[in-house]
């Protein structure tokens, strides 16, 4: 695992994504002396040729991430994975397209366009199969052991499953005790007191520590002995945060909250966060004026009561705020119910309101709130206080995602929809500690790009 943007990304997606940009450049350099019968180097060295093709290959990519063709490797249809690839190479001519108006010395040649995307059509798709059936099955190589019989094991190893591309194969767990827990996607290989047994029949290239209790029990001697050996021994919540991008809450203790060097935020990391945000909502709102007059005025005319809805979330050290939004639902929609939890497909929402909320213009009016000092562009959803006293009563470290100002977008709003209940919540809160944990302007910007994405798309995480 590679981290970039303070992001674990497996090293077969890198690896996919590398030899993706050089079949690229190869069809298209390829397309190009095939088309020119003489002045290929001409044109790719002196009239800006290469540049022409980088823009290609970088509008491929990018409809490729826009497509999800890189967070889901796996082909499951061939035909399917054509038609992933045809509409990417789509957004390619479209881009090309949009150039022409700022004139011919950014387009690639036509035919060299026609015939590179042509290539690319050819080889891409037969690429990913080859890249599925085979590279995904041999990444498993590495191999972990699990020492301890913790609950997180089972969900670390059906991660590990699904997302094969993470590269690491789990053999199997020790039981603490004679009785192994009925895993359904990691098998028992023996208990505690055969270690030495098992590592040397299995030979691990990690071990990972996921005991109950490890008081009395953590063999530390021959753990530091297969450290020092060159084995990798890790804790299981390293391992499920690598897994998953989440901190691991039920395994969370607060002696590693105290005394982490890596947890923030730092004043340097804060202050960095407020003058980038106060730049981007500035700045966004001059292009978005129009569109939220048309918002407006849509809302207005297409149900009754006030355009903008305002709302108590808590913020920045639990204090209230004001939180500013496009009205999406019923007016006095909870009237008679009192405050309830939003989900998915929500019977209180407008028509209108559902298509804002797919493209995420009912929150528009929080650049506001941005600007007023009470929000950042990228932080944990604010909540509202009926639900934050009851929540930080029953789920641990709830209150510590109140140490940063909160966001518009966040890590948990893209990879994780709408919590309606308390173990949806629980696990947003492990989104937010990894944010607070690694926060910096690298994941800000990860997480508003993937939010673009999100928007154009309208499907994602809410």
């Amino acid at each position: 695992m590679a981290r970039l943007f303070q992001v674990y990304i497996p090293a077969s997606v890198l690896a996919l994504l590398l030899s993706e940009v050089v079949l690229l450049y190869f069809c298209y350099l390829l397309a190009t002396y095939l088309m020119f019968d003489v002045g290929a180097d001409i044109f790719l060295f002196y009239e800006g040729g290469l540049v022409r093709i980088t823009i290609v290959v970088l509008s491929i990519l990018g409809g490729a991430y826009f497509n999800d063709l890189y967070s889901d490797l796996r082909s499951r249809s061939t035909l399917l994975m054509v038609q992933r690839f045809s509409l990417v190479l789509g957004v390619a001519f479209i881009a090309q397209a949009f150039l022409s108006y700022l004139g011919d010395q950014w387009l690639l040649p036509r035919w060299t366009m026609i015939t590179g995307s042509a290539m690319v059509m050819l080889i891409l798709p037969l690429e990913r199969i080859v890249f599925s059936s085979m590279v995904l099955d041999a990444a498993g190589t590495p191999s972990m052991l699990f020492v301890g019989s913790s609950p997180i094991v089972d969900r670390i190893c059906a991660r590990l499953e699904e997302r094969r591309e993470i590269g690491i194969r789990p053999i199997g767990f020790l039981s603490e005790t004679g009785a192994a827990p009925p895993f359904e996607h990691c098998k028992c290989v023996g208990t505690l007191d055969d270690l030495c047994t098992v590592v040397d029949r299995l030979r691990p290239s990690r071990i990972v520590v996921a005991l109950s209790e490890r008081r009395a029990r953590m063999p530390v001697a021959e753990l530091l002995d297969y450290r020092l050996s060159g084995i990798l021994v890790e804790e299981a919540a390293q391992v499920y945060e690598t897994a998953f991008g989440r901190v691991c809450v039920p395994e969370l203790r607060p002696s590693q909250l105290i005394f982490s060097a890596q947890l923030g935020p730092r004043p340097n990391t804060l202050l960095f966060q407020n003058v980038q945000s106060y730049l981007i909502a500035s700045l966004a709102l001059i292009p978005l004026l129009p569109v939220m007059a048309v918002v407006a005025l849509l809302v207005r005319l297409t149900s009754k009561g006030s355009v903008l809805y305002r709302q108590v979330r808590v913020g920045l050290n639990g204090k209230p705020f004001v939180l500013y939004k496009f009205r999406s639902m019923a007016a006095d929609a909870e009237a008679d119910t009192g405050a309830v939890w939003a989900r998915k497909d929500d019977p209180r929402i407008t028509p209108l309101g559902r298509w804002l909320r797919s493209l995420r213009l009912d929150e528009i009016p929080q650049l506001f709130n941005v600007l007023r000092g009470e929000m950042a562009i990228v932080g944990p959803r604010p909540e509202r206080p009926e639900f934050v006293s009851i929540l930080a009563s029953k789920i641990r470290f709830y209150h510590q995602r109140h140490c940063v100002k909160p966001g518009i977008t966040g890590w948990a709003q893209i990879n994780f929809q709408y919590s309606n209940s308390l173990e949806d919540t629980m696990v947003k809160l492990e989104y937010d500690l990894y944010y607070i944990k690694n926060m910096s302007w690298s994941l800000d910007m990860y997480v508003i790009f993937h939010t673009l994405k999100t928007m154009l798309t309208s499907k994602g995480a809410h």
